[in-house]
């Protein structure tokens, strides 16, 4: 029992050093671009880098696993055989992700993926040209060097370890057992998020970010989440979608004197508070229900936008879309491609340019979806998540509940910082309001409803209280609280109509609000809520290609939002919904000119995806 369990141990830590080993290598490659000392970065990078480490030796040992348990039935020989040529192709498959990542980090600027090999599958010529021979033969030399020296670490150290055929029942159990307990480092751990690149990401300094970076996991992370973005969603050439999209875009405008602002400073103090799953059907003040009171009485004293709508249907593509700008996909999350996510342009990040200081509150797991990796990418300085809140208040099974993450990021905001001027951007994402709506509140004339009205009523009490404890501030008459969901409403249920189901609050409140107890019915998303902003705020907002000011009369208004069968527009005067299966409208929806409108501006934002 003792040598098989030993045997799996000894697999499993050989190929973790074996992984460690690899970041001093990389950092001191790679210094001069890195900017900072190896030897000071590598405690870090490695311990930022560990879970993926694990992650990646656990899929690796399963095999070795496998094999100790049959070496207690069968003949020690047969196994040896087969697990030195396993041993073989794990130091050779090591070698090459090695070699190649080690050699291509230097062109590509990130970890190796399924791009490059892409291209040199397509035109292996091309992909060579800028790679002389010599170097060529250097890497294949050092690619075998490094294969053979891996080999005999494999066979001379666990692969040494002799199991005896005994038949044993007890020690094939815990062998059993073992393997089977691979699964969790193989996940990445039993919460809720599983491995990812985002638990690696720690640091503003990118380079530092990548280090952390397991190459074979990133490999094989892409190619599990590969797609032809430029291939999807073909509905008209190129250049009539480009005509089309060209009237979809934010204009100039012509009259700067007739553009509203919704601050009456420069240099607010912003709120961003992003509620989980809301939606308008829970305010009277949008014909709801009397479910968000609290959020309704914010809304009617502050600035409300009556005709609003959620970009997309899934987290990780409303952070995107709000943040970045970056509508929502139907049929993937731009946040899952790190190094496509990386060129996202950032609310957060143009704010810090100009001279905001940012943080972002979030009770839960910040490595799910590769978040992490967005936020500090998008230039959040600080990041508040699960793990900064003691395990006693972690009791939803998302982490920590609604009231005490606005009571942290109150108690942050509200801290005096002598000596710091800067304005601040403070990112509030909440959770509670999700499944399986368990929170600690029980309000009779919601809980008999649904479960989940009582727990947006939960969330809705936090957010009164928070926005209570601002105004009661010195520092409200300089604050901007902007409110929105995440992605469409979880309430009522089962809505069959996809713009009832997007139809989602956009409330500012605060006393920088320049338009308090004012209703805007123009029709908008959450990828507008950067240009209106920044347009507010005086700073360009060029990069945000997909975004358009609510408040700059020059502008087409109109709110976009996609399903993963579905895409839907809607303007002032034109409605459609495109079923992405067939390429026909949904009726009642069905407007010809709409429905153009919504196919070119899904082809644009794809070919966008496929250049990122």
């Amino acid at each position: 029992m003792r040598n098989a369990v030993l045997k799996i141990v000894a697999y499993f830590a050989t190929f973790v050093i074996i992984f460690v080993l690899q970041k001093p290598v990389f950092l001191t490659v790679y210094a001069s671009e890195i900017g900072a000392s190896p030897l000071g970065s590598l405690w870090p990078v490695v311990a930022h880098g560990l879970a993926m480490d694990c992650s990646m030796a656990g899929y690796l040992t399963v095999i070795p696993g496998l094999l100790a348990i049959a070496a207690l039935w069968i003949r020690p020989r047969a196994v040896r055989i087969v697990g030195n040529i396993y041993s073989a192709i794990a130091a050779t498959a090591i070698s090459i992700v090695f070699c190649l990542d080690i050699v291509l980090y230097g062109y590509w600027g990130f970890r190796l993926d399924m791009t490059p090999l892409f291209y040199f599958t397509t035109s292996p010529a091309a992909a060579m040209a800028s790679t002389g021979a010599w170097m060529i033969v250097a890497g294949i030399a050092g690619c075998a060097a490094l294969a053979a020296v891996l080999y005999l670490v494999l066979t001379r150290l666990p692969g040494r370890i002799a199991v005896a055929p005994t038949r044993s029942v007890p020690a094939t159990v815990a062998a059993t057992l073992l393997t089977a307990a691979l699964f969790i480092p193989i996940r990445g751990g039993v919460t809720v998020s599983t491995m990812n690149l985002s638990r690696a990401y720690f640091s503003q300094n990118q380079r530092l970010n990548h280090a952390a970076i397991n190459p074979m996991f990133s490999l094989m992370y892409s190619a599990t989440h590969q797609s032809d973005f430029a291939s999807q969603y073909r509905f008209m050439e190129a250049s009539e979608a480009a005509e089309i999209f060209a009237t979809l875009t934010d204009r100039p405008c012509e009259r700067p004197d007739t553009a509203l602002s919704i601050t009456k400073t420069t240099r607010p103090d912003i709120v961003i508070v992003i509620l989980e799953s809301f939606s308008s059907h829970l305010m009277p003040s949008l014909g709801g229900d009397s479910v968000a009171m609290g959020l309704d009485s914010i809304a009617r004293n502050g600035l409300l936008f009556s005709r609003f709508y959620a970009n997309s249907f899934r987290t990780d593509r409303a952070l995107t879309s709000i943040l970045s700008a970056y509508p929502g996909q139907p049929s993937t999350s731009v946040m899952k491609h790190v190094e496509k996510m990386e060129s996202l342009p950032s609310l957060p990040r143009t704010l810090k340019e100009n001279g905001w200081e940012s943080s972002y509150f979030y009770g839960g797991d910040a490595n799910f979806t590769n978040m992490l990796a967005y936020l500090v990418r998008s230039g959040f300085e600080k990041i508040i998540s699960d793990k900064d809140f003691p395990l006693a208040e972690r009791t939803s099974k998302w982490g920590a509940h609604d009231h005490l993450l606005f009571d942290k990021a109150a108690a942050d905001i509200l801290t005096p910082r002598p000596g710091d001027s800067r304005p601040r951007l403070d990112v509030i994402q909440t959770s509670s309001s999700h499944e399986p709506f368990e929170v600690p509140y029980d309000n009779p004339r919601f809980s008999a409803i649904d479960p989940r009205v009582n727990a947006f009523a939960y969330t809705d009490s936090c957010l009164t209280a928070f926005v209570n404890r601002l105004a009661a501030s010195t520092s409200w008459d300089n604050t901007l609280v902007i409110i929105t969901p995440d992605h469409y409403g979880a309430w009522p249920r089962n809505l069959d109509n996809p713009l009832d189901r997007h139809a989602v609050p956009l409330v500012v409140t605060g006393g920088a609000l320049a338009l308090p107890g004012r209703i805007i019915d123009t029709p908008g998303c959450q990828t507008d809520i950067a240009a209106t902003l920044l347009g507010s705020l005086g700073i360009p907002h060029d990069d945000f290609l997909f975004s358009k000011d609510l408040l700059n009369p020059a502008s087409p208004h109109y709110g976009v939002f996609t399903e993963r069968d579905l895409i839907g527009l809607i303007s002032d005067s034109d409605t459609a919904v495109v079923n992405l299966d067939t390429g026909n409208t949904m009726p009642p929806h069905s407007s010809p000119k709409a429905a153009a409108e919504a196919k070119a501006f899904l082809q644009t934002l794809y070919d966008n995806l496929s250049n990122l």
